[in-house]
């Protein structure tokens, strides 16, 4: 495999994990068919939580149902590592930053984490095979009630859950 395509390849990775990230934040849930593999497996290990599941439609009901119309999130990455270890295989390493607001809960979850993935490229497209990260440090704190909001896109995209 020569540089010039590998390069490629780790351009496409990133703009896979963005949409990732911009998929749940924004409840576009369609997307996630474009950027999991069919058999992907996550593992997800956090202060508060250990979330493991397998299969894109599982994994994508279940974000559904993270996202909904009764929270507020943001995901950003960082630092991306990538390496292609063949035309259809590679793995990557992420640095994340996030904050939950769970409206339900009164409670706003901030921290860090590192992902690590394996990614497959499948008909000429990365997807994401396996996803997984460990928790740098979490915080969870009640909703400042004296703060306000003035637009959550996920109380008119995500499902709707009773208030």
């Amino acid at each position: 495999m020569d540089k010039l395509q590998k390069l490629i390849d780790i351009e496409e990775i990133k703009n896979l994990k963005h949409r990732y990230f911009r998929a749940i934040d924004m409840a576009d849930f369609s997307l996630l068919d474009d950027v999991f593999a069919p058999d992907i497996t996550i593992d997800y290990r956090g202060g508060t939580y250990r979330w493991q599941s397998e299969g894109k439609d599982t994994i994508k009901e279940s974000l559904r149902h993270a996202f909904h119309n009764q929270t507020a999130a943001m995901h950003t990455a960082h630092h991306p590592e990538i390496e292609v270890r063949s035309e259809s295989e590679a793995v990557g390493k992420w640095y994340l930053q996030d904050i939950f607001y769970n409206f339900d809960l009164g409670s706003v979850t901030q921290g860090t984490a590192l992902y690590e993935d394996k990614y497959t490229k499948i008909d000429n497209q990365w997807l994401i095979q396996h996803s997984e990260y460990d928790r740098i440090w979490e915080h969870v704190s009640p909703i400042n009630s004296e703060g306000k909001f003035t637009k959550i896109l996920l109380k008119e995209k995500g499902i709707q859950k009773q208030e």
